[in-house]
């Protein structure tokens, strides 16, 4: 997160507009990850309505999520991967290979 937006998220109050949804607040960035990479259309939906986040595309997102944990993923995330290797989209499943091979070649535990 950007040292100027955690600055004053933390002094956000309750119900703020700009204050994160539960479904992203208090999670680091394998966890959500792994969350977004097994979301459905319907789940997607439900954790964006009425915010900003409804212009990207899911798609994208699980593109961002593959390759978050091409970069500092750990065996735990091969699972998460090899099913979104079966993902509709042709940009998720290019992603999610990358990042397998990413984590076989460090070796990562």
């Amino acid at each position: 997160m950007c040292p100027w937006n955690q600055r004053f998220a933390s002094s956000l109050p309750a119900g703020s507009p700009f204050a994160a949804r539960d479904a992203l607040a208090g999670k680091d960035a394998r966890t959500l990850a792994r969350e977004i990479l097994a979301m459905d259309a319907d789940g997607y939906r439900g954790a964006i309505r009425g915010s900003a986040m409804t212009r990207a595309k899911l798609r994208m997102l699980k593109r961002n999520a593959a390759v978050v944990l091409g970069n500092i993923g750990t065996a735990e995330d091969v699972d998460v991967l090899t099913r979104a290797l079966d993902d509709a989209e042709p940009l998720v499943r290019e992603h999610a290979a990358w990042a397998l091979d990413r984590i076989t070649e460090r070796g990562a535990p």
